[in-house]
């Protein structure tokens, strides 16, 4: 009573955890109401675990609230990115005093700065003696010497990755001799190996390595002098998966070398504009275990490979061609694969010309068929999906894309195929957006995705995939929009009874720093001009 009204302070020098009463003022004696912290009973443990549930940006603002937050923030991330500059070594020891749990570490430098270097490395492995995951891009100062002491003193490291660094061969070496627990590598671009005016010759990767016996997945991107990799693939005796994407040389030695390893447990292999003729296919169809298998732009590969594989690998359930519109691939391999493996979820066809007989043996004998995607195709027109909107009853995802179907064959599907949940309709000039209410009223639960406003053919989607054709970076450029490219200063590696004119005219090389990407333009008025990535 008596007491003069005011306005509630609740500046944050009054702020007080453990104080939920009012106070009286010494100057006026009004009370200030101080807000409750609700989070100042609640245990360590269930804050961080809300912090866990919080994007990365709200997560950064909660550390600012108090030092409470901050310290318990910092000590339950798992997961950093930094911008690894030079400038940053110094600042180390305190940043990882803070975050001082972290697991997997990103480290990302721009061509423009200096990287870190081997000092800065060591300093973070010896504060991550936990670190399970470690992401190296461009930091291009670090050598074999900063890669072995990361493996020393990170024995618990199973996932690393590497893209456009510098410590060549010998930096691979030094890792992967003293990693015990490494399981998955990836490396792109690793720059010592791409010289190609080197006197002395790259030294090959380690086969008796101590990764050798715990590694089970291997994908290498982009490399000149890939090569070097191929003693240390055929040394891993737990392999799994083994991923090589645009990396030159004759791969079908190597294949034909881990085929005659009775060992191999090899399940995914994806090869994406490497040199592998049919001859690679056939010792990769001595892969009993084989599930998954990607053809993506390998020109030399033909029927006869694809039916060795098909005829051997009864446990194939996914499988993704692109033909390039080579017209290499057509319905005698795609009718193997109908008749041999019943297992199929998942197929996904671009480039190629199947015809009604081909897709027709597919949706018959495939009755596990979950996923179909058929992409820049000129041979597959309403017939053809009207066979698979018949047979195809657990088919649940379709991708139809740059095809010669109409409106009659996309309504086929509001009848046909009881399990589908996902349609998408592309690029298809014939067809109208009048289709779509007629799919939508079949069911409300069919998601349908139709652009029929552009009409370019471009191949590279298969998005009837759960996580679509791209994986690990993998990319299906347009064919539309490609060139024509030929470099003579490379030699061939082909084998006897190869065409080195069809390859060289198909074959994506790199070219100086980067890569050439090549392939033939269909529809153009010309040929242009050499194009580098």
């Amino acid at each position: 009573m008596g007491q003069s009204s005011s306005t509630h302070n609740f500046s944050p020098t009054k702020f007080n955890y453990s104080q939920t009463n009012p106070v009286h003022s010494d100057e006026d004696n009004s009370p200030i109401l101080h807000p409750i912290n609700y989070t100042y009973t609640l245990p360590d443990e269930c804050l961080a675990l809300i912090f866990h549930s919080l994007p990365s940006i709200d997560r950064k603002k909660c550390s600012l609230v108090c030092r409470r937050w901050l310290l318990i923030e910092g000590q339950n991330r798992h997961r950093l990115s930094l911008n690894a500059k030079s400038e940053i070594i110094p600042k180390i020891p305190s940043i990882f005093t803070r975050f001082n749990s972290v697991t997997k570490l990103a480290l990302r430098s721009d061509r423009k700065y200096v990287s870190i270097n081997d000092e800065g490395l060591i300093l973070i492995s010896i504060r991550c003696v936990n670190l399970t995951r470690l992401k190296l891009r461009g930091c291009r100062d670090v050598t074999h010497f900063g890669m072995a002491c990361l493996a020393k003193n990170c024995k618990k490291l199973r996932k690393f990755s590497c893209g456009s660094c510098m410590f060549g061969a010998q930096g691979m070496n030094a890792l992967l001799n003293n990693s015990i627990s490494l399981e998955e590598l990836s490396v792109k671009r690793l720059r010592c190996m791409n010289n190609t005016h080197s006197v002395s010759v790259e030294e090959p990767i380690s086969i008796g390595s101590n990764a050798s016996c715990s590694l089970k997945s291997i994908c290498l991107k982009e490399l000149y002098n890939g090569q070097c990799f191929g003693p240390f693939i055929t040394g891993s005796k737990n392999l799994r998966t083994l991923k090589l994407l645009r990396c030159l040389g004759d791969w079908d030695r190597v294949f034909e070398t881990i085929a005659s390893n009775m060992e191999n447990h090899l399940v995914e292999i994806l090869l994406e504009r490497v040199q592998v003729s049919d001859i690679g296919l056939k010792a990769i169809s001595k892969f009993l275990e084989l599930e998954t298998l990607h053809l993506v732009k390998v020109p030399e590969c033909t029927d006869v490979g694809v039916v060795d594989v098909a005829r051997n690998c009864k446990l194939l359930r996914k499988v993704h061609i692109d033909g390039w519109r080579t017209n290499r691939i057509g319905d005698i391999g795609l009718s193997a694969i109908a008749e041999n493996t019943v297992n199929l979820k998942e197929l996904v066809l671009m480039g190629l010309k199947p015809t009604k007989s081909s897709l027709l043996a597919i949706a018959s004998n495939c009755q596990k068929l979950e996923r179909l995607a058929l992409c820049g195709s000129e041979s597959i027109g309403d017939a053809e999906v009207t066979c698979i909107a018949t047979k195809c009853m657990a088919l649940k995802k379709l991708c139809i894309k740059g095809c010669e179907v109409t409106d009659e064959g996309i309504v086929s599907f509001s009848w046909g195929c009881p399990n589908l949940v996902k349609i998408k309709v592309k690029k298809c000039k014939h067809v109208t957006s009048e289709v779509a209410d007629v799919l939508r009223s079949r069911t409300g639960s069919l998601a349908v995705n139709l652009d029929v406003g552009e009409v370019d053919v471009e191949v590279g989607d298969g998005s009837a995939s759960d996580g679509g054709v791209v994986e690990e970076g993998v990319e299906f450029p347009p064919i539309a929009s490609t060139v024509v490219a030929i470099d003579n200063d490379i030699p061939s590696t082909s084998n006897v009874g190869r065409s080195s004119a069809s390859n060289s005219a198909r074959f994506g090389v790199l070219g100086g720093r980067g890569f050439v990407i090549c392939s033939f333009r269909r529809w153009s008025n010309g040929r242009q001009q050499l194009n580098e990535a």
